[in-house]
């Protein structure tokens, strides 16, 4: 996956390099081969006309800890690209610091499976989401 060998490091330089996650708030806390947890600090741009945290923003953080919980599961340079994802969202979140929980439960040749818990930082459970990824080609050098 990483040149080092460090998984954790490798996905936490992935995450800082793009404009988007670090906009969004985004760091990765925990990695080990299929399971990742990133953390995610909510703030008032994040939340809708209602005072809570946009169920866009808990997605992106389903998304995010799946697709990087199938990333650290297969093999170095391979592409995986969201193909589509049920969430479903059970209880209002507020801004703050959530983590997403994702876990790679198949990661195959050509398709790829996670699930994600979003939590808040007291471990309430928010939403649950699952995945499917296509798996393919090779990523280009950067």
């Amino acid at each position: 996956m990483h040149e080092d060998g460090n998984l954790l490091d490798g996905l936490r330089e992935r995450l800082a390099a793009s404009e988007f996650h670090t906009w969004a708030g985004m760091e990765v806390v925990e990695a080990s081969t299929g399971e990742v947890t990133v953390a995610m600090d909510v703030l008032d741009r994040h939340v809708n006309l209602q005072g809570l945290v946009h169920g866009g923003m808990l997605a992106i953080l389903a998304d995010t800890a799946c697709g990087l919980s199938i990333r650290s599961a297969m093999e170095a340079g391979r592409l995986h690209v969201t193909t589509d994802m049920d969430i479903h969202f059970l209880s209002p979140a507020r801004p703050g610091r959530l983590f997403g929980r994702g876990k790679a439960v198949r990661v195959g040749r050509s398709l790829a499976f996670a699930e994600a818990s979003i939590e808040d930082a007291e471990g309430k459970l928010l939403a649950r989401a699952q995945a499917r990824f296509s798996v393919s080609g090779t990523e280009a050098p950067s």
